[in-house]
This record gives C-alpha cells, sequence and structure tokens, in this order.
C-alpha cells in the first residue's frame, strides 16, 4: 500500500532485540523506505580493515573517515549497501568487522559523515522511512515523526544472535553483546541511548510478529493524527 502521510520513523536500541527484522518488515508493510544505519558503521569499519588503517588508532581512522564512498539502498524487501561500487552486504557482517565496528564507530568523524549521510537519505525518501541505529532518535533525527525504542534481556538477544550466526556459541555471544553494549553507551559521541520521547517495547516475551504488530500500530496511529 501506498503510504498516505510520509512520516519518519526512528527505530534504537542495542544489538539483538529484532531491529533489523522489525524495521524492514515495517517498512515493507507500510510503504516506505528503510535503513539500516549500522550497516553504514560496518561497511566504513570493513573499508578501514580492507585499507590496512588501524583501528587502534583514531587519528589514522579519522583522517580516512571521508575517504570510501558509501551508498545505502533503501527498498525494505532488498536493501543494499555498496562500498566504492563493491556490494559488502556479505563482508560487514563477518567476525571481524563485528568485533572492530565499535572502535571505529567511536570516532567522531566517523560519526559525523556517517550522521550526514543518514539525514540526507531520511530527508529524500518521498513517502517516509524507517531509520534504525543506536542513536537515530536522540542524534540522528531529533525530530523524527516516532521514536521507538526496542530492549530485550541480554538471554533473548543472545539466543537470537546466536541464532544469526550459525554455530556461535550463546554464551559467548552474551558477553559480546553486553561488551558491546557498554562500548556503544560509554562513547563520548552519540552514545547508545532512549529519547525521552521515544515509545519503549520490551521484546523479550514477544515473537517478531508481535513487536512488528505493535509498532506497525504505534506508526499507523502516528499518521493518522499529523
Amino acid at each position: 500500500m501506498e503510504s498516505a502521510t510520509p512520516v519518519i520513523v526512528a527505530i534504537d536500541g542495542p544489538a539483538g532485540t529484532g531491529k533489523s527484522s522489525t524495521s524492514k518488515a515495517v517498512a515493507a508493510q507500510l510503504g516506505l523506505s528503510y535503513l539500516d544505519t549500522g550497516a553504514q558503521y560496518r561497511a566504513i569499519t570493513w573499508w578501514m580493515v580492507n585499507n590496512g588503517i588501524d583501528i587502534d588508532d583514531p587519528a589514522a581512522i579519522a583522517a580516512a573517515a571521508g575517504k570510501p564512498e558509501i551508498l545505502s539502498g533503501t527498498d525494505p524487501e532488498g536493501p543494499t549497501i555498496t562500498v566504492d561500487g563493491v556490494d559488502v552486504s556479505g563482508p560487514i557482517r563477518t567476525q571481524e568487522v563485528s568485533s572492530t565496528v565499535s572502535a571505529v564507530s567511536a570516532v567522531p568523524e566517523v560519526r559525523a559523515r556517517i550522521t550526514e549521510l543518514q539525514r540526507s537519505i531520511a530527508a529524500s525518501a518521498a513517502r517516509g522511512i524507517v531509520v534504525e541505529g543506536r542513536d537515530i532518535g536522540t542524534t540522528v533525527l531529533p525530530d523524527a515523526d516516532l521514536k521507538i525504542f526496542l530492549t530485550a534481556s541480554p538471554e533473548a538477544r543472545a539466543a537470537r544472535r546466536s541464532g544469526e550466526l550459525k554455530g556461535a556459541d550463546v554464551h559467548s555471544t552474551r558477553e559480546a553483546l553486553i561488551k558491546r553494549d557498554a562500548a556503544d553507551s560509554s562513547r563520548k559521541t552519540s552514545p547508545l541511548a532512549k529519547a525521552d520521547d521515544a515509545v519503549e517495547v520490551d521484546t523479550t516475551e514477544l515473537t517478531l510478529a508481535q513487536v512488528i504488530e505493535c509498532v506497525v500500530t504505534l506508526v499507523e496511529e502516528k499518521r493518522a493524527g499529523k
């Protein structure tokens, strides 16, 4: 269906809460564009690793932040991400990228570059857009029409994430998620945080279908009242 009134939806939350699956499904159902901002940070991290940039040197990361050309396709049925024309949708999901993305994402120059990219994509989404990440409602799109913050217990998140990462150990996945949360929540620039006006949805006991239904209802209510 075509979206009646354009609406910008910010969905934030830590890893493993169902952000990507929920955001894609909601966007598809409501005829909105979709942006996975985490994929953009993974893409720039992948480029840094591939180009021999020292991940432990913030100055080196900052100096290179403007070099890669990152393009995000916003079709929820088939979102794409390319770096310098190369499809990186697979490579950005490797353990190497997962273990270094927090360090790269914490560099202010990287965040400034990617935030600018995200704002331009959201501004050009004629039908409206669902943007998911960690600092969308607080930093990237503070004027979003609707802000949602997904949460879930570390155990539930680890079970989901280890299911996605074939053969991953749930315990080590849980430890990695908690470590990632700490890094993302404590960084100086745009930390993971719930916006004051965000609606919190705890997905621990909910099925994906229930989470999607809940968010679709929130978006439709917001659109009806615009």
